[in-house]
């Protein structure tokens, strides 16, 4: 599985790739239009991201949006998460989702391209290419790349470097890493839905904690100092 909680699962069986997405992952812009006065928060991803078998209220940008409300922060949330979507499809729509400047830039990509075994060399060149073109279309905006982990199944030395290319992207372009999105959620039986995947709600909050712990520091920073 994605995150290393079910050795079983095979890259072409991955459910992420052949569910076909529910409308709310579909990439659109929100319903409404932010409040005004507030700098928009986009979550960029796959199916974890677009909240697949849950509620849309349930899944963990919602959850974010949520504690961002509670604590009285200028800011709204936009969910752009797409079920299956790999690294080349999120490269090839993420000017579209971006055509409206963002104050945060959250990327959660690549668990797909891992579980298919795709070369580490393409998934690390269009994530550096979503990363570009977020600088060049929201020049200001702070990106915070979300670390994935995929188990052994296609030998120990892949997985080792596919994680170890979130850390390298991080460094390189100086983003805010989450080290692992589904820390304490992977490899849980109860905190999965049937497939092994896709977190059940209660696993949508304690992923929606481990972002908040890395985005609650950002949002209240001076806007001065939210530059990468």
């Amino acid at each position: 599985m994605l995150t290393g909680c079910n050795t079983n699962t095979q890259p072409a069986t991955d459910p992420a790739a052949t569910t076909t997405p529910p409308a709310a992952a579909t990439p659109s812009t929100p319903a409404t239009p932010p409040a005004i006065g507030k700098q928009t928060i986009l979550f960029f991803g796959n199916s974890i991201t677009a909240g697949l078998g849950v509620d849309p209220e349930e899944a963990f940008p919602a959850l974010v949006g949520q504690r961002i409300d509670s604590a009285g922060l200028g800011y709204t949330i936009q969910n752009a998460g797409l079920s299956g979507e790999t690294t080349a499809g999120g490269r090839s729509r993420v000017g579209w989702v971006l055509r409206r400047p963002v104050a945060v830039f959250v990327l959660e990509l690549g668990g797909n391209d891992g579980l298919r075994g795709l070369p580490l060399s393409d998934t690390r060149r269009n994530l550096q290419a979503i990363i570009d073109t977020v600088r060049r279309r929201s020049p200001q905006a702070q990106i915070v790349l979300a670390s994935m982990q995929i188990p052994p199944n296609l030998g120990a030395d892949y997985a080792t470097q596919f994680k170890q290319l979130y850390a390298d992207l991080a460094r390189q372009n100086k983003l805010v890493l989450i080290p692992f999105l589904l820390e304490g959620v992977g490899g849980v039986a109860r905190l999965n839905q049937p497939d092994g995947i896709h977190p059940t709600p209660a696993g949508h909050r304690l992923v929606a904690r481990t972002v908040w712990a890395i985005l609650q520091p950002l949002l209240q920073k001076p806007a001065a100092t939210q530059q990468p």
